[in-house]
C-alpha cells in the first residue's frame, strides 16, 4: 500500500519521525524531522499566504495554557468529552465508537453512549488486545489538566483548540478593526487533546497544530463580495440530507448548493472553496476529496452548521483535515455572560430612527431595605437589561405584582415598589449586535499527511522510482547541487552555485555522496524539484545542466542566467 512505502520513506529520510523513540515512545506524538519541519513551515506560510494575505486578516498569538474559567465559559469543560470504555480483563482503556468502527465497519459517530452500550452487546464487541468484555461505556474530557501558579490552587488546561484565544480578546480586536464588520482574525499554534488511544500517526495526536481563521460577520449579511468570481466552481457535496438517504454526494456549483439551501450562506460557501483551492495548490487533487455537512447529533455545542473537508486515504478511509462551522454568536455570548463584559458592535444606521421604547427607572430608596447588601448587585444587574427584559419585567409586574431574577445561584423579586416603567420615543442612531463567527480550521499535521500521501509516486517498473511529487511551492529542499565527479574544481564551482543560491533565498542541498544517479535518486526521492550539475563543461563554457524531477529532462543553462531560469521555473510551475 502507498501508506506503508510512503511512511516508510518519511521516516527514513527525515520527514516523519516516531516521539521519545529512545524510551519505547509515546502514541499520540510525533517528531518533525529536518525535512519534515521544514514542509510543515512551508505549508503554514502558505496558509498565512491564502488567508492573511488574500484575505486581509491579521494574525495573533494567544497563550497555550488557558484558565478553567475559560473553558467553562467556552463549553469545553462540560462538552470536551469522547465515550471510553474500558476491557475488565486487561485494564486497557479505549474510545468506545473507534473500537465499535473497527468490528463492525458502521460508522457510530454522534450516538448516544446508551446507544453504543447496545451496540457492544447486541455485535459481542470485546477488548481488541486480549478478547474480554467491555465496560459501560462513560465520557473522558479530552483536555490536559496542569496548575498555574507555584501554590497550585489555580487550573488551567492546555487549549484544546486556538479559537478561544481570539474570542476573549474581541473586544481590542474590533477597536483594532475600527468596529467595522466583517473582520477576520487567524491564529496558527499548537493545541492539545489528550486522547484515549491514538494509534493512528499524525491522523490523531495529543499534540498538534492548528490554523484557524475567525470571521467576525453581521449575522444579517453573510454575503461575499469574492461569491460572484466563485459562484460556478464546482463541489463535491455529502450534505446531511444525502447521509440521512444513503445516497452519493452530489457534484454541484457553489450557486446551485446556495439556490438549494445545502450550503446556508455566501461567506460559509467560499470558504469552503478556499479551502479547496489551498489544498489544490499543496497537491492533493479535487478527486481524492470531499465534503461532508455534519449530521445534526454530531454537531459541536457551538455550531450551527459544520462541513468537514476529508481527504480519502488509504489506510485509513475518509479523514477529516479542514472543519468549517458557523458558529453563530455561542463564543462571544458565553463570554459576555461569564465575564460580565459587553462583546459586541455598535451598528450604525444610515439614517436615525425614532423608536418607541421602555425606559426602566429604578427607586433606590427602596433597593436597601428590600436587598440590603446585594443592592448594588441588583442596580447593576437591572441597568443592564435590554428592552425586550425591560418589557418582560414589565408585563410580569403587571399580571402577577412581581417578577424574579437570579444572579449568582440567587433569587431576588422585583416589584412595583423597586421600578417604575415609562414609555419614550428616542431617535436611535444604530443598534448593537452580537456578531456571528464563520470558523474555518486547518489540522496542518494532517494535511501534511494528506500532502506526503498523495505526492507519493510508487515506481510501475523496474525503471520506475518511488518519489515525492511535491508541489515546488512547499518541497523542503528547492534544489539540489552536485558536481559530476568529486574534483576539485568542480567542487569549488558548485558550491559558489550553492552559496549564491542560498544568498537569493533557495533552499539548496549540496551533495557529492555516490555517483551522480545516486544522487539523483536521493534528491527525487525527497521531492526536490529540479538539480543542477556542474560537469568539466561547466569549467569551459560557464554553464550548468538542470535536470526536472518529474520529467528527468535536461537543459544546459548558463551561470549567469541560473537566478532568473529558476525564478521562472518555480513561477510557471
Amino acid at each position: 500500500m502507498n501508506h506503508e512505502k510512503m511512511i516508510n520513506i518519511s521516516t527514513k529520510r527525515g520527514f516523519l519521525w516516531p516521539s521519545f523513540e529512545i524510551y519505547s515512545g509515546v502514541s499520540g506524538f510525533t517528531d518533525y524531522g529536518p525535512l519534515g519541519a521544514i514542509l510543515k513551515n512551508n505549508i503554514m506560510q502558505k496558509w498565512r499566504k491564502h488567508y492573511i494575505a488574500g484575505e486581509g486578516f491579521f494574525e495573533i498569538e494567544s497563550p497555550t495554557v488557558t484558565p478553567e474559567e475559560v473553558l467553562k465559559a467556552s463549553g469545553h469543560f462540560d462538552n470536551f468529552t469522547d465515550p471510553m470504555t474500558q476491557c475488565a480483563g486487561c485494564g486497557d482503556v479505549f474510545r468506545a465508537d473507534h473500537i465499535i468502527e473497527e468490528t463492525i465497519n458502521q460508522e457510530v459517530e454522534g450516538l448516544t453512549n446508551l446507544e453504543l452500550d447496545l451496540i457492544i452487546k447486541d455485535h459481542g464487541v470485546k477488548c481488541p488486545n486480549c478478547g474480554d468484555k467491555l465496560s459501560e461505556i462513560w465520557n473522558y474530557n479530552l483536555m490536559f489538566k496542569t496548575t498555574i501558579g507555584p501554590a497550585g490552587n489555580k487550573l488551567g488546561f492546555m487549549r484544546p483548540e486556538t479559537a478561544q484565544g481570539i474570542f476573549i480578546t474581541f473586544k481590542r480586536l474590533s477597536r483594532f478593526f475600527k468596529n467595522k464588520l466583517p473582520f477576520g482574525v487567524v491564529q496558527l499554534g499548537k493545541a492539545y487533546r489528550n486522547e484515549i488511544s491514538p494509534r493512528q500517526g499524525v491522523i490523531r495526536l495529543r499534540e498538534f497544530t492548528q490554523a484557524e481563521a475567525e470571521i467576525f460577520v453581521n449575522p444579517k449579511n453573510k454575503t461575499h463580495p469574492n461569491f460572484p468570481k466563485i459562484a460556478d466552481e464546482k463541489l463535491v457535496l455529502n450534505s446531511a440530507h444525502t447521509q440521512i438517504e444513503n445516497k452519493n454526494p452530489i457534484t454541484i456549483t457553489a450557486q446551485e448548493a446556495l439556490d438549494h439551501g445545502i450550503v446556508a450562506n455566501e461567506i460559509l460557501i467560499y470558504q469552503i472553496y478556499l479551502a479547496k483551492n489551498f489544498l489544490k495548490e499543496l497537491g492533493i487533487p479535487d478527486d481524492v476529496l470531499r465534503f461532508r455537512q455534519h449530521l445534526p447529533n454530531e454537531m459541536a455545542h457551538y455550531a450551527i452548521d459544520c462541513w468537514d473537508v476529508e481527504v480519502k486515504t488509504d489506510r485509513y478511509g475518509w479523514v477529516e483535515i479542514i472543519g468549517i462551522a458557523d458558529r453563530g454568536d455561542y463564543d462571544l455570548l458565553a463570554h459576555s455572560k461569564h465575564s460580565n463584559e459587553d462583546l459586541n458592535i455598535f451598528i450604525p444606521y444610515s439614517e436615525p430612527k425614532l423608536i418607541a421604547k421602555t425606559r426602566l427607572k429604578l427607586n433606590m430608596a427602596k433597593f436597601g431595605p428590600s436587598f440590603k447588601g446585594d443592592s448594588p448587585k441588583v442596580k447593576n444587574f437591572l441597568e443592564k437589561l435590554d428592552i425586550s427584559e425591560i418589557n418582560e419585567i414589565k408585563s410580569a409586574i403587571k399580571k402577577e405584582g412581581k417578577y424574579i431574577i437570579e444572579i449568582e445561584s440567587k433569587t431576588f423579586e422585583i416589584n412595583s415598589k423597586h421600578v417604575n416603567f415609562e414609555d419614550i420615543e428616542e431617535e436611535v442612531k444604530g443598534e448593537k449586535i452580537v456578531p456571528h463567527v464563520i470558523e474555518p480550521s486547518f489540522g496542518i499535521d494532517r494535511i501534511l499527511y494528506s500532502v506526503l500521501l498523495h505526492s507519493f509516486h510508487v515506481s510501475k517498473n523496474e525503471d520506475d522510482k518511488d518519489y515525492f511529487k511535491l508541489a515546488n511551492s512547499i518541497a523542503p529542499i528547492q534544489i539540489g547541487v552536485f558536481p559530476l565527479v568529486n574534483k576539485e574544481k568542480l567542487r569549488e564551482k558548485a558550491i559558489d552555485i550553492t552559496e549564491s543560491l542560498r544568498q537569493n533565498g533557495f533552499l539548496v542541498e549540496y551533495d557529492t555522496s555516490g555517483t551522480i544517479g545516486k544522487r539523483y535518486a536521493r534528491s527525487d526521492e525527497i521531492g526536490v524539484p529540479i538539480a543542477i550539475t556542474v560537469d568539466f563543461d561547466t569549467l569551459e563554457d560557464n554553464t550548468v545542466t538542470i535536470r526536472d524531477r518529474d520529467t528527468e529532462k535536461q537543459r544546459r543553462v548558463k551561470i549567469d542566467n541560473l537566478k532568473e531560469e529558476i525564478i521562472s521555473y518555480f513561477n510557471d510551475n
